[in-house]
Parts: structure tokens; sequence; C-alpha cells
């Protein structure tokens, strides 16, 4: 089945869909196609804690029922910096919009006179 991921760090976020079966290092693989970074220079987390490369999507909880199109899992990226250690997981907060103006919020129509 098809999970939807949000992968994450700092204030960039890039949406990716994969199956259950596809492994840690595979997606790695999706993103160093986005990032242009090596795949030895990511780090992937889920809940804070660094994902085994060599596990399913599956395997570390990312399921159809909790990956979804309308509400994708979160994935943190961290990478290497060029003292060869890696940065640390940071994720900034998404915006909330703002709220609708008065003219742009749906009005009920109701009408006083009658169908004919």
């Amino acid at each position: 089945m098809d999970v939807f991921l949000m992968v994450r760090r700092k204030k960039t976020t890039v949406f990716i869909d994969a199956k259950e079966s596809t492994t840690v290092l595979e997606l790695k693989r999706m993103i160093k196609g986005i990032t242009k970074r090596g795949v030895e220079e990511m780090k992937l987390f889920r809940e804070g804690a660094v994902i085994d490369d060599h596990k399913t999507l599956g395997d570390v909880g990312f399921t159809s029922s909790t990956a979804r199109a309308q509400a994708p899992a979160t994935i943190g990226l961290a990478l290497r910096q060029e003292d060869g250690s890696f940065e640390g997981l940071e994720i900034t907060e998404l915006s909330t919009p703002p709220d609708l103006p008065e003219v742009m919020k749906p009005q009920e129509s109701v009408s006083n006179h009658p169908q004919d």
C-alpha cells in the first residue's frame, strides 16, 4: 500500500509517496534526487529517533492508515555538516493561515422568494 510522507528539515518540506515495503535506504535515494546530497550524508528520524536504513517504512510504523494523502506522516531529516558531524534535528513549525476576511467567508443563502 502507498504511504504519504512529509520529509522535513528546518523550513524545508518535501512530500514523497512510497510503498510500505520501501526500505529507508530507498527513501534516502529518493530524497537524494531532490536534495543532491548523498545517502551517507543523511539521517532520517521518526519521533526523534534515528530510523535504521535496512528497515521498511512499514516496519517503522508508516502504514497506509498512519501516513495518508490527507494527513501525511512526518519524517525528520538531518544532514552531515562540513566538519563530518551531523546537524541536530531541527524542524520549524508550520505557520497557520490567517482567518478569511468576512467577504470571503461562505454566506448562507436566504431567499424570501418561493421557488417556482
